[in-house]
């Protein structure tokens, strides 16, 4: 099995994952104020939802910048987002913080040893070396439920989200856009474009865009919006479109976890089928091997 179609497996398994996933017991508003969640990459986006859905009683914070000010980590409780859990900054940070709980899927690695307690990520996966999918959605959710009583939505939002992603037309130029809630996963869906196939791709909030990333815009860019289609949402696509930028639009629900989980599903699946049209066989950061060590020697 290549690393395409571990990819495509693993965003298969969700499905049967979302039918098992066990909440967390949500902790209380005073708790939340004294909180952080840190993590990086896919963790740092699953971080970023828990400050969002919190409705900002939580922070996420960047791991280096909590080691650098050192006084922060000593003085709150410091969720830590790491699959590995073996990303060396976190494991610095969780040695410092004045309590460190580590959410991973390994219970034996380094920063669980480091921290006080450890929540447990369990679903399965390919085990075939590929882009974060389903380990990520766990994690996503798992922080979510910290914070917020949720309810897992219907599986139905992946077969809309793959009728989207099947429709879109892409540049090689991409901006992806969203909200409150669905910025995380704007960042998130730009990782996945940069990790399987290279692409460049930006990562913008809704507002921010049409003051910045938008004066670096060309005709025939893409850009993908990650709310529901609104008065405010609609107009800016109409502009787009009228300057000759290619506009992605998706139908996404107003619900806000329904929110976060198409436009998760979506972002996974616009890049698969991209990789597919492309006949690409494996993700692009398998192949990238310099580029790839330069990553390992300053994450590990």
């Amino acid at each position: 099995m290549n690393s395409i179609e571990a990819y495509e497996n693993d965003i298969q398994l969700q499905l049967d994952f979302l039918k098992s996933f066990k909440k967390q017991k949500t902790l209380s508003a005073s708790s939340q104020k004294n909180i952080l969640f840190s993590g990086s990459g896919d963790s740092l986006v699953s971080a970023l939802l828990a400050e969002s859905f919190s409705n900002g009683l939580t922070k996420a914070m960047d791991p280096l910048d909590l080691y650098q000010n050192k006084s922060l980590a000593k003085s709150k409780q410091v969720y830590f987002v790491s699959i590995s859990g073996n990303t060396i900054t976190n494991i610095k940070v969780a040695k410092i913080a004045k309590k460190a709980l580590a959410i991973t899927s390994q219970p034996q690695s380094k920063l669980a040893k480091a921290s006080d307690r450890t929540i447990l990520l369990k679903s399965t996966n390919s085990g075939i070396f590929t882009a974060g999918s389903i380990s990520f959605l766990e994690s996503a959710l798992t922080c979510i439920s910290l914070v917020s009583n949720i309810k897992i939505p219907n599986i139905s939002l992946f077969r809309k989200a793959a009728t989207s992603a099947k429709k879109a037309k892409l540049s090689k130029r991409i901006f992806v856009l969203g909200n409150f809630h669905t910025f995380p996963i704007a960042m998130y869906c730009a990782a996945k474009f940069y990790e399987i196939l290279g692409y460049d791709v930006h990562y913008s909030r809704i507002e921010q865009f049409s003051h910045m990333e938008l004066f670096s815009a060309k005709r025939g860019d893409t850009v993908i919006i990650f709310e529901e289609k609104n008065p405010h949402t609609k107009q800016l696509g109409k502009n787009l479109k009228n300057i000759g930028i290619n506009v992605v639009h998706p139908d996404v629900p107003k619900e806000k976890l329904s929110q976060v989980i198409f436009c998760v599903f979506f972002s996974q699946l616009i890049s698969l089928y991209e990789a597919k049209r492309t006949r690409k066989k494996e993700c692009h950061f398998v192949t990238a091997e310099k580029v790839r060590d330069v990553s390992n020697r300053m994450i590990y």
